[in-house]
């Protein structure tokens, strides 16, 4: 089989190193890729940009690719699926009408009241007196959200009254993130612990991938601005057994019906961000229509299944009923090696040491990487993503943060405590 992966980031780097493995894959291609993908078995970057929807058709048809993958959502929302669909090629990933669900807070807000899954009371705004109205009457903590794409950072959760509406004011002016913002969700804060959750659909079934959480907080104790994402392990000790069938049950289980019944079937990747409360009962954040970043990279670390099988019967036909994965039983967590001053401000072009450090247990991702003059260079502001394999999470996050160790450029900044809430979690 020859696959394309579509996307830039780290993820897409996961991606395109998991289908890599799989026996029944011959060769990867990724477009563009970055210098990561460009250094692994079997995989070819090409220079085709993932929203250049016929120049992908066209390399599709070229290079005889039996099955295109898309990492990153704005290609999804924008309908690469359906364009693939149209041209005859198989695309692993949602319709324009299914990502939705991403694409607009208020459209997946709607879509669970109509379906019955749990999920935060909530109002959605244009004006900003309505909302200014709205949210002194909730008040704070509260939670206000751009409606559009924002780069996995249109989430603000104020503490204060006059920190959501600050939000609300700079995202319904276009200050904050431009179109994606002209209208906002406000809705209530969930209390608990956050946990990821990720499927691979077909349309009528879902096969769970393991469970896992991310860090979104730039700095250590989960402090500092939104970003998006300095850190994941995987499993989650907040999924218990129990909470992972009271998942499937009442939010996954009705999504894919939910979907199917609007007529819009769901066959692609779903990450659910979920809030856990104290009593075990899920409620969503909010659902990505790909594989979370920095989620994928230690997820896909442990998956032992034919990745590339998965998604072509999930799109082909086959379907997925009879589906079990298969996975490595230790932990792994990831580190993002970010350039100093993400999610603001921040350099490019810094020269990255390390890299060829190989330590035995632990994968370096490139997400934000660049080739200069005098070898890779940082080019975003997550620029890595290091991750460890161990018996349990401190193995994991032991070895993890001995690889990152290693690793240097000019304002290198990361957090020292990914995992922590596992730590102090025993496993079910």
């Amino acid at each position: 089989m020859r696959v394309l992966v579509v996307g830039s980031g780290g993820r897409e780097h996961a991606l395109a190193w998991t289908l890599a493995r799989a026996t029944s894959v011959e060769a990867v291609f990724v477009a563009p890729g970055n210098p990561g993908t460009a250094s692994e078995d079997k995989v070819t970057n090409v220079d085709v940009d993932g929203g250049d929807f016929a120049g992908l058709t066209d390399l599709a048809r070229k290079r005889g690719i039996d099955l295109t993958v898309v990492g990153p959502e704005v290609p999804l929302v924008d309908g690469i699926r359906d364009h693939f669909d149209a041209c005859g090629l198989n695309c692993f990933g949602p319709s324009k009408a299914t990502a939705r669900l991403e694409g607009s807070k208020s459209f997946a807000k709607r879509f669970m009241a109509r379906h019955g899954i749990p999920t935060a009371a909530s109002e959605v705004f244009t004006d900003f007196a309505d909302a200014e109205r709205y949210i002194r009457d909730r008040g704070a903590p509260i939670v206000v959200k751009a409606d559009g794409l924002a780069a996995g950072k249109g989430v603000v959760v104020a503490r204060e009254v006059d920190e959501a509406l600050d939000a609300t004011r700079g995202m319904l002016a276009g200050d904050s993130f431009g179109a994606a913002g002209r209208r906002v969700v406000v809705e209530d804060f969930l209390a608990g612990e956050e946990a990821s959750f990720t499927c691979i659909l077909d349309g009528e079934n879902a096969v769970p991938f393991a469970s896992s959480q991310d860090h979104k907080p730039r700095d250590d104790g989960d402090m500092g601005p939104n970003t998006g994402g300095m850190g994941a392990y995987s499993p989650a000790p907040v999924v218990t057994q129990a909470v992972h069938d009271r998942i499937m049950a009442e939010i996954v289980e009705p999504l894919v019906r939910g979907a199917a019944a609007d007529g819009m079937p769901y066959q692609g990747f779903l990450y659910a961000g979920l809030m856990i409360a104290p009593d075990g009962a899920p409620k969503v954040v909010e659902f990505n229509c790909r594989f979370g970043d920095p989620e994928a990279q230690p997820v896909l670390s442990r998956l032992r299944s034919d990745l590339a099988m998965l998604c072509l019967r999930a799109v082909n036909g086959e379907g997925l009923d009879d589906v079990v994965l298969e996975w490595d039983p230790r932990s792994a967590l990831g580190i993002v090696l970010t350039a100093g001053g993400y999610p603001l401000v921040y350099d490019k072009g810094d020269v990255i040491t390390g890299l060829d450090n190989d330590l035995p247990d632990s994968k370096v991702f490139h997400a934000g990487t660049a080739i200069g003059e005098a070898g890779v260079v940082t080019a975003g502001g997550r620029v890595l993503c290091v991750v460890g394999l161990g018996d349990d999470i401190a193995a994991a996050q032991r070895r993890a943060y001995q690889r990152a160790a290693s690793i240097h450029w000019r304002a290198i900044a990361y957090r020292r405590d990914i995992g922590f809430r596992a730590l102090t979690r025993a496993p079910d």
